[in-house]
């Protein structure tokens, strides 16, 4: 999994979030709203398909930095956290690669640059410095997804992207939960930046398309796995 990091360095803020615009879903518009498919579940909608990307996305950043947590973390709080990053997204990894083929949805195998950035910043870290980018960075980035998660619950027609935010849902109020049991996080930092975002290309906050033929990268679920995929197609 390390090979997903190197390189990608770019000039960060922590408002500057990771998962957060959801290539628009924090927006309204017509492009976003527009049928690309007629499913047997239901329409999908152009956004409902950046949804699944995006949550696809996530696991590719979150789940590395799990196992980071667990090996750089000082406190049990945080090597808990990085615990539940990897539980969580395995199990939302293996519901993506579910319910993509089915939805005729092309999946990414690597994070987007501002994401992969996010991570380089916080691994460059160690110690106490470590722990407080960790617990910050993901509290402002999780707070900034969960409304996003309600808008694609509360419209969309489809069940199976109606399954995927349900478990989307109570994963990311999971993390949100395990960041703040830190006591690291700075909560006049956090909500300031998730209602303030800076405006980045839209190159960094796309992940990649894969190459032709190459293999689908899969978040391994722990030996202590907790979390389950929740698709029932």
């Amino acid at each position: 999994m390390g090979t997903l990091f190197v390189g990608g360095a770019l000039t960060l803020t922590m408002g500057a979030l990771a998962y957060p615009s959801m290539l628009g879903l924090d927006t309204v518009s017509s492009a976003q709203d527009r049928i690309i498919a007629q499913t047997q579940w239901g329409p999908l909608t152009e956004q409902e398909r950046d949804f699944v990307v995006k949550v696809r996305a996530a696991g590719l950043w979150e789940y590395p930095l799990g196992q980071i947590a667990l090996k750089k973390g000082t406190t049990k709080e945080v090597r808990t956290a990085g615990e539940h990053l990897i539980d969580g997204h395995a199990a939302l990894d293996a519901s993506c690669r579910k319910i993509a083929p089915l939805l005729n949805i092309t999946l990414p195998n690597v994070a987007s640059p501002q994401q992969v950035a996010f991570v380089n910043q916080i691994d460059s870290a160690s110690g106490n410095e470590f722990n407080s980018n960790f617990a910050n960075i993901l509290r402002t980035t999780h707070g900034s997804i969960f409304n996003a998660i309600a808008k694609i619950r509360s419209t969309t027609k489809n069940t199976l992207i109606r399954q995927l935010a349900d478990q989307a849902n109570n994963t990311v109020l999971d993390h949100i939960t395990v960041m703040e049991k830190t006591g690291l996080v700075n909560f006049d930092s956090a909500l300031f930046q998730q209602t303030t975002p800076p405006k980045l290309p839209q190159d960094d906050l796309t992940p990649p398309a894969p190459q032709p033929g190459e293999p689908m990268v899969v978040l391994s679920p722990p030996a202590t796995a907790t979390a389950t995929p929740t698709i029932t197609p």
